[in-house]
């Protein structure tokens, strides 16, 4: 059995098959869905999801970094006075799940993101910031979206880790030495389909990173792994990560995704 750490199941792109989608991961062995929020748009759409399938969904709740640069026309680098007020909206939302038993498991998906312009880097940091402080408040694990920033995160991190804070840092693709602070400051790497990519790095060194500090993840509908680029990413296509995952560390698949459910188990507290 699997657990899926990181899915956006409830995204417009499966609006046509959703249900479809969902049942091809029960039968692929994927017990557990886990499904970090993006924006105040999308919290209607994850709790429905959520509330058909209680059994084997958990949500998390956060302001994905590239919201704070989207305003609401879906307009890159407008001015971004919005984006307190979608911080609002998430920030209400919390204590409503967290009263909830076995319903939020996490802070996210949160983070820095630089990838496209790296403007607004002065409020992704305040909001990212601010986002790491309800985690240590309510000792929720975090689910953490880095491109290219690592550097500026592990400043924040150098700043907010006082032990409270752990999670994972969602679809890893820095370097060994990336790798190791990440590891050094108590957090997982998520690992997806970028590891069945030719060109990832991570292959190279992940086979040095114990076992104990992975876990699996899709990031569906984005990032298919190998043999699926070029379509639609899905929460059953975990198992091709884990295949791979399994060949780099010389052990068998169900190792691999016996594993990586147990650190995913201890880790969200599922």
């Amino acid at each position: 059995m699997i657990i899926n750490t990181h899915s956006h199941i409830y995204d417009e792109a499966f609006d046509t098959d959703r249900e479809e989608v969902f049942q091809r991961a029960l039968e692929a062995g994927v017990e557990m869905l886990l499904l970090p929020n993006t924006d105040e748009t999308t919290i209607k759409p994850m709790m429905e999801f959520y509330e058909k399938h209680p059994d084997n969904v958990r949500v998390m709740m956060g302001l994905h970094p590239e919201e704070v640069y989207k305003d609401k026309e879906d307009k890159r680098f407008a001015d971004k006075k919005d984006y307190k007020e979608k911080l609002r909206i998430i920030e209400e939302e919390v204590p409503r799940l967290t009263a909830r038993n076995d319903t939020m498991v996490g802070i996210g998906e949160i983070g820095l993101d630089f990838y496209w312009d790296d403007t607004f880097k002065k409020e992704q940091i305040e909001v990212f910031s601010e986002q790491l402080h309800w985690a240590k408040e309510l000792g929720l694990p975090v689910s953490l979206h880095t491109r290219n920033a690592f550097r500026e995160m592990f400043k924040v991190l150098d700043h907010e880790q006082d032990g409270r804070l752990a999670g994972v840092m969602h679809c890893f693709n820095g370097t060994y030495d990336e790798a190791k602070t990440a590891l050094s400051y108590g957090f997982h790497l998520g690992l997806g389909g970028v590891i069945t990519y030719k060109n990832c790095g991570v292959k190279d060194f992940l086979a040095e990173i114990p076992m104990e500090r992975i876990v699996l993840e899709t990031d569906d509908p984005y990032l298919p792994p190998v043999p699926y680029r070029g379509q639609r990413n899905e929460p059953a296509f975990i198992v091709k990560t884990a295949e791979k995952v399994a060949e780099i560390y010389g052990v068998t698949t169900e190792e691999i995704c016996k594993i990586t459910s147990k650190n995913a188990k201890s880790l969200f507290k599922l």
